[in-house]
């Protein structure tokens, strides 16, 4: 009787445990606007550190060309979150879409528009794209709406250059190697890359610093971010507050960690065969992370005039910026953790 009440418990036990993981374990799919771009680091990094497992979640990360292909995954039902760029929230919001960021990851943007050094001695300005070809990792992506802004503002029509899609990697370093573009909106890696083959690469606008942010835009300007419909949120708060928890752990590992030690963590296929240049692109990106996860008000701002600036359906539409943000979940993490959310 023993024996049996002992045989008992223990499968007892092994089922509490094994319904007990299941449970803990929430299966959640995030789609990445090109996984191998350094702006999306800290979501890959989060995988790579077991953060995600950490906070109960079976995450799924799915590699797409663009943000605005990450976005089409989540509005079509093949992916539960965004992690991309928070002007999409924005964007959206004046076509009636209910979307909202929950944890910020990048304080800046990292966009960089620069030319083939093909075509170095056609382009001198801003103003000399006006006809030409651009890269952007896809039409409708955050690139996009970078060059759009770029060219309103020295005073063109944004339409007045030709937009390519080719990707954020290899695909875009080639194209500008190439010349089959006049120029494209790049960010690191593939920027360090060109510019290990092309020391006098010309850079017409840059966002990967404060100061270049605050030249460009202003003022801060936030970049990547998880973000949802509203919708999911409300009916996901548990995996939402565990995303952003594995998040803001995987800030406070960046900034705890040196260049190097964040680089022996990433998958080898992403880091690529030149160590030396993916560790230089890495060290001109780590200020861009955010310290908190926090969304700074006077970013959302920003983003909204930028938008407003050169969308007129934008500006038409009366956006309330405070809804397509929540701070909640990241001063949840400071509540639980004692983590440095200020």
């Amino acid at each position: 009787m023993k024996k049996l009440l002992g045989r008992l418990a223990a499968s007892l036990l092994a089922l509490t445990l094994t319904t007990g993981f299941a449970a803990a374990q929430s299966k959640v799919t995030v789609a990445i606007g090109g996984g191998s771009c350094l702006c999306y680091l800290p979501t890959v990094l989060a995988k790579q550190l077991g953060e995600y497992e950490k906070a109960g979640l079976a995450v799924e990360l799915v590699d797409l060309k663009g943000g605005s292909d990450a976005l089409k995954a989540v509005l079509g039902g093949s992916a539960d979150v965004v992690s991309g760029y928070f002007d999409h929230c924005v964007n959206l919001a004046a076509k009636k879409q209910e979307l909202q960021s929950f944890v910020i990851y990048d304080r800046y943007p990292g966009l960089v528009l620069v030319v083939s050094p093909k075509h170095t001695n056609d382009i001198k300005s801003i103003k000399d794209l006006a006809g030409k070809k651009v890269g952007v990792s896809a039409p409708g992506s955050s690139t996009d709406f970078f060059l759009k802004y770029l060219l309103k503002k020295n005073g063109l029509d944004p339409t007045s250059a030709s937009v390519i899609g080719v990707g954020l990697g290899a695909t875009a370093v080639a194209a500008m190697q190439q010349g089959q573009i006049e120029a494209a909106v790049m960010l690191d890696p593939s920027v360090t890359v060109l510019q290990g083959s092309y020391p006098d690469l010309k850079i017409l606008a840059d966002t990967r610093s404060a100061k270049d942010t605050l030249a460009v835009f202003g003022g801060e300007y936030p970049g990547g971010a998880l973000y949802t419909t509203t919708a999911w949120i409300k009916s996901h708060e548990k995996e939402v507050q565990a995303l952003t928890t594995a998040i803001v752990n995987t800030l406070d590992w960046i900034h705890a960690h040196s260049p190097e030690e964040i680089m022996a963590k990433m998958p080898e296929e992403i880091v690529g065969k030149n160590k030396e240049l993916y560790l230089a692109a890495l060290k001109n990106t780590i200020p861009m992370y955010s310290l908190t996860g926090k969304m700074d008000p006077k970013g959302a701002d920003a983003v909204l005039a930028v938008f407003s600036e050169g969308s007129p359906e934008v500006a038409k539409a009366n956006i309330d910026v405070t809804k397509t943000y929540t701070n909640k979940y990241v001063e949840q993490v400071k509540k639980t953790s004692g983590t440095n959310t200020k």
